[in-house]
């Protein structure tokens, strides 16, 4: 790390937790910047997440649920919430099971990242899931309404970002797919 960089870290002098949800806790951090500055931020913890990308043959297998944040229907890639102590990969199989009854036969870790460093302080794991085997039997939660499908991949891909395709969990998931297969902007592309 250079000087310019070290003169952007901040250290967590005190923190403190504002509020707890089953879902995440929101801490605020009291700061100080290198230059002296002192303020408090808000920050959010919370499980880390998986996101699987399904193959099957030519498509993709995606679901549709509910979206309370959103207010709407959205037609997305599995995933959920880790479990305390499992293994990302442990948890993509699972939720993949869960929420669509297939068995990935071969799983791939595309990439990690933070869904937004500005707020959480938690990671999401997005894997690519192949030699599928339907099982015909999901094992949803309780409040977990969702039903999935196989989307043709070209179609999958043309209408993300539009009306139902807008969770950026399943963007980011494309984005490493892409590059996994080889995909480059400009470039000579594989044939899908």
């Amino acid at each position: 790390m250079n000087e310019k960089d070290e003169a952007l870290i901040w250290k967590t002098e005190k923190t403190e937790k504002l509020l707890h949800t089953p879902v995440f806790d929101v801490l605020q951090q009291t700061e100080t910047a290198s230059g002296g500055l002192r303020a408090d931020y808000v920050a959010m913890t919370a499980p880390d997440w998986v996101v699987i990308v399904p193959v099957f043959g030519e498509s993709f297998v995606t679901v549709r649920q509910w979206r309370h944040g959103e207010d709407k229907l959205t037609t997305e890639f599995p995933g959920g919430v880790m479990n305390a102590g499992e293994d990302p990969a442990e948890s993509a199989k699972r939720e993949l099971l869960e929420e669509t009854g297939f068995l990935a036969g071969k799983l791939t870790l595309l990439g990690s990242c933070s869904p937004n460093p500005a707020l959480f302080k938690n990671h999401f794991h997005c894997f690519l899931a192949e030699e599928l085997v339907q099982t015909g039997k999901q094992a949803l939660d309780e409040d977990e309404l969702l039903n999935y499908s196989l989307k043709p991949m070209a179609d999958f891909i043309e209408n993300f970002g539009k009306g139902e395709y807008s969770h950026a969990f399943t963007g980011t998931a494309l984005a490493f797919y892409l590059r996994h297969i080889g995909f480059v902007p400009g470039g000579k592309n594989p044939e899908k």
